[in-house]
């Protein structure tokens, strides 16, 4: 009876459609009858118990758990979510009639149906939906194999089947799906070993196969290049560790069965910021440049048998937020960078350390593990051969007499140290610390970028801020608070109640606005959080008294007090101009940010007027932009925006390049960057242009360095200004299609700035510096 009421209200609606609405604003009826049907065979949840007028569904504001996006009156993006406990649909729901309702939606491009209860096969009709280009699944009791229909997708580019019970192979077609950017199966039931065709998705940004039964060696992957994240954890993959290529930002190989020593090279992989190899059979030194890698923000080496020793003196990255060095041989002093900072969590306890602030193993179990693991101690580094033989056979002698007051000894250790232990962080805060992909990013996103959930840096977190918060801050925005007004808007510096600094953005909106309206862009807008972003904190609605509508819109922003870019080159902070190794610095970062704002949010923003007066830089002369192509902004503005004028390289206006008007507009920051001359007009970009391609052109360093800025011209070296000469010339070529990708800009400022690193330090030692193997590209097409 329900379900024939619901078609009853249909019909009634279709037929009032016909008289009183234009056809144009309606879904089709049959795919109205389609989530009907569907809504049915779902036994009526109830994230879709108040949607019973389906045909105006394309027109409904979407939320997080029911959501239709519609093209031309048919529905193009189907988003269900249930509840996280839902469980399975009743025996009599057919996973076979679901399937054939949704190859009525013929133009399905996203398919997300999360926490539904779902279960059965997929069937083999998936392949009717051959529009398909994002599959979320994830969080139901779907069983069986992946099936060879799902290889027929040549469009898909997210497939996500996270929290089911699959179970077979990971399939070795998966290589012909050529598209394919994320691929997730955690927490299933997969075993075996992986295809060597997973090496051929060349497009992989994304590859999570932790909590199933894999074993075996892991493909060799070092030809996915654009791989940026690599889940592994609780499986058996081992024993040689996984050959994968220098752009990762997330590996995770926890509770697996890798052996040996991590390779050198990891400690050369300079966009590592999360690396978990805990709770495997890992053996030989520890690498403590780990901890000093640049954007490293997690590092867990625990349940290991890593040894080596550590200094005081050692430097880590600023970015470190948590390190767990537990449960290995280490000796030595903890580095005062890691234990001198509360902000960080860090875990160092069974060890063979000189502290007492965390129990650390026995000297004697200390010795003789060393041996175990073929580390001679410090002190028997002379002794012959025949004497180490001896000595391990005593030692060996010893160990059997000594195995029972060893073990008293630990257990009365670890009592005493019960109650310290619960002063220190949980373990699980360690293991278990949020890497996770936000699920909706992950059903949304074609691809994700190496900047996947890292946020800002000691930014709080995103929030709503009242109209009376905003004018205590600025003193009821009082003109001394008043920093100046452009196209986005009016700019306010405030203070908030708890001394924080932020910088305040004022948008006179037309009347007639409600919130509504703009809650799609607040949500994009609320994922702008990047250590190379001037990020959002909050946002505020100021109403008409009389209609209730929207007057005016507040963003409120992080406050960089630094100065600009441009200053600190042509004036200096304090008087003293950037440094080259500092000026590489900042570009890396506006690259990153700019890399983020294309790849990092759904969907991206481009054609973003890049400023060098709009790069700020913060106390650590960290590089942040400052002004973005903000989607609330009125479609007059950005349609300007993304026209861009002369001022990005593009005379027609043509959007079909659009990422390329951001590579342009980097080239004019890097040109000023280089030459340490303020840059005003196109003019002077093409003058100061041809200067810089005339000198490359030339053999011999005095010319290269006669147009460079003094300052760097009397302490660079001349391969590392060369290379960002190189790169600067290509991104301001006049065809948008000959410049360089954003990664490929990133990769080359990445090479200039270790050559000028290892220059600065020993010229004479190039042989071995950590660059040797690292050249830069060349070839920079996009």
């Amino acid at each position: 009876m329900a379900i024939q009421n619901h078609l009853l209200k249909l019909f009634i609606l279709c037929l009032g459609s016909i008289i009183l609405v234009p056809c144009s604003s309606q879904l089709q009826t049959s795919q109205a009858w389609s989530l009907l049907r569907i809504q049915h065979l779902l036994n009526y949840p109830s994230v879709l118990s108040s949607s019973n007028n389906f045909t105006d569904i394309c027109d409904a504001e979407p939320n997080p758990y029911f959501t239709v996006v519609c093209y031309e009156e048919s529905i193009t993006q189907l988003h269900i979510v249930g509840n996280e406990s839902t469980p399975p649909l009743p025996k009599n729901f057919s996973i076979h009639s679901f399937f054939t309702t949704l190859t009525r939606l013929p133009n399905l491009k996203v398919l997300s149906l999360r926490s539904l209860g779902l279960w059965g096969h997929i069937p083999a009709k998936i392949s009717r939906l051959s529009s398909l280009e994002i599959v979320n699944i994830s969080s139901n009791y779907l069983y069986g194999v992946i099936p060879h229909e799902v290889s027929y997708l040549k469009n898909l580019q997210t497939l996500i089947l996270d929290h089911n019970m699959f179970g077979g192979q990971i399939p070795d077609w998966i290589g012909s799906l050529p598209l394919l950017t994320v691929l997730s199966v955690k927490n299933n039931s997969f075993n075996g070993t992986l295809p060597d065709s997973i090496s051929k998705l060349e497009s992989l940004r994304v590859l999570v196969l932790s909590s199933n039964i894999f074993h075996g060696k892991v493909p060799d992957l070092s030809s996915l290049t654009n791989l940026q994240m690599l889940d592994l954890e609780e499986n058996y993959f081992g024993p040689e560790f996984p050959n994968v290529g220098k752009k990762l930002v997330y590996l995770m190989l926890r509770k697996n069965k890798f052996t040996d020593n991590l390779p050198a090279e990891i400690t050369s992989w300079y966009q590592l910021q999360w690396l978990d190899v805990s709770s495997n059979r890992f053996v030989g030194p520890f690498q403590p440049s780990l901890l000093s890698l640049p954007y490293i923000t997690y590092l867990n080496i625990s349940g290991n048998r890593f040894t080596g020793m550590l200094f005081q003196n050692m430097s880590c990255s600023d970015a470190l937020e948590s390190a767990d060095l537990s449960e290995n041989l280490l000796t030595g002093s903890m580095p005062a960078c890691l234990i001198s900072n509360s902000n960080k969590i860090v875990v160092y306890s069974e060890n063979c350390l000189a502290t007492k602030t965390q129990s650390q193993h026995p000297s004697s179990f200390c010795q003789n593990q060393a041996l175990a693991v073929g580390i001679v101690p410090h002190k028997q580094k002379k002794v012959s051969v025949v004497k180490a033989i001896r000595l391990v056979c005593v030692v060996g002698g010893v160990i059997i007499g000594s195995l029972l007051v060893a073990i008293l000894i630990l257990v009365a250790i670890r009592r005493v140290n019960a109650s310290r232990a619960k002063k220190r962080p949980p373990r699980s805060l360690i293991e278990h610390a949020s890497y996770n992909i936000p699920s909706k990013l992950l059903a949304d996103a074609r691809y994700i970028s190496q900047t996947m959930k890292l946020g800002a840096f000691g930014v709080s977190s995103y929030r709503l801020f009242s109209l009376e918060e905003l004018e205590a801050a600025t003193n009821n925005f009082e003109t001394s608070a008043f920093m100046g007004e452009g196209s986005h808007g009016q700019m306010y510096r405030g203070s908030l109640h708890d001394g924080s600094m932020v910088a305040i953005r004022c948008l006179k909106l037309k009347k007639g606005q409600s919130c509504q309206n703009f809650n799609r862009h607040i949500e994009l807008i609320s994922k702008l959080r990047h250590r190379h972003l001037v990020s959002a904190l909050g946002h505020c609605f100021e109403y008409y008294l009389d209609d209730s509508t929207v007057s005016r819109l507040f963003l409120i922003f992080e406050y960089v007090s630094n100065g600009t870019l441009r200053n600190s080159i042509s004036e200096g902070i304090g008087g003293q101009k950037l440094t080259w190794s500092q000026r590489i610095a900042a570009a890396i970062g506006v690259a990153r940010g700019i890399q983020f704002l294309h790849a990092g949010i759904i969907p991206g923003l481009f054609a973003n007027n890049l400023k060098i007066t709009n790069i700020l830089l913060d106390q650590n002369l960290v590089a942040k932009i400052s002004s973005y192509n903000l989607p609330v902004l009125s479609e007059s503005v950005r349609s300007e925006v993304v026209a861009g004028g002369s001022s990005n390289g593009t005379k027609d206006g043509k959007t079909k390049h659009l990422d390329k008007i951001d590579v342009y507009d980097f080239g004019v920051i890097l040109l000023e960057i280089i030459s340490g001359r303020p840059i005003t007009s196109q003019h002077e970009t093409s003058i100061i242009k041809n200067e810089l391609q005339a000198s490359t052109a030339v053999d011999g360093s005095s010319k290269m360095k006669s147009i460079v800025d003094p300052v760097v011209r009397r302490a660079c070296c001349d391969e590392s200004l060369k290379t960002v000469m190189e790169i600067c010339i290509r991104c301001l070529s006049k065809e948008p299609t000959e410049r360089p990708s954003v990664d490929d800009v990133l990769w080359n400022l990445q090479f200039a700035a270790q050559v000028q690193d290892a220059w600065r330090k020993d010229s004479s030692s190039s042989e071995s510096s950590p660059f040797s193997s690292y050249e830069p590209r060349r070839s920079l097409a996009a």
